[in-house]
């Protein structure tokens, strides 16, 4: 009897952990560099810079200031290829992160990266160069 009921706690152990189990895994977050099937942007990265020049606007405080440089992005492709998470690792100020940001904002969807055959998340950093012409 105490084997039994010992079989039956065991057993309401796994049911109740392995679904946390298996969330967590489909949640993790994945580096680019370990990926043999990384997120790709439509196109290719030549039509996602493309859309960063045509759509950055310089912020006026990083003109009067003359603030030209690199704001490094960093976001999480999702499964369904939607861009979340964006923040800006590497910072200029005087407005350029904000802006590096919105414009990440409007990117279209990814082609998510994959293991195994199947979409997962993926992590993700870009450079958004900002220089006075």
């Amino acid at each position: 009897m105490k084997t039994s009921i010992l079989k039956l706690a065991l057993l309401s152990l796994f049911f109740l952990t392995a679904p946390n189990q298996i969330m967590a895994q489909t949640n993790q977050i994945y580096k680019f560099v370990e990926l043999s099937t990384p997120p790709t942007y439509p196109g290719g990265m030549a039509n996602f810079y493309k859309l960063i020049s045509n759509n950055i606007k310089y912020p006026d405080a990083a003109k009067k200031n003359n603030i030209e440089g690199t704001v490094f992005v960093s976001f999480v492709v999702e499964k369904d290829g939607s861009l979340t998470d964006i923040q800006a690792l590497k910072k200029l100020g005087h407005g350029t992160d904000e802006e590096a940001i919105r414009v990440m904002e409007l990117s279209e969807k990814w082609t998510p990266g994959k293991v195994d055959g199947k979409a997962v998340r993926v992590q993700y950093s870009l450079p958004v160069k900002f220089k006075l012409s």
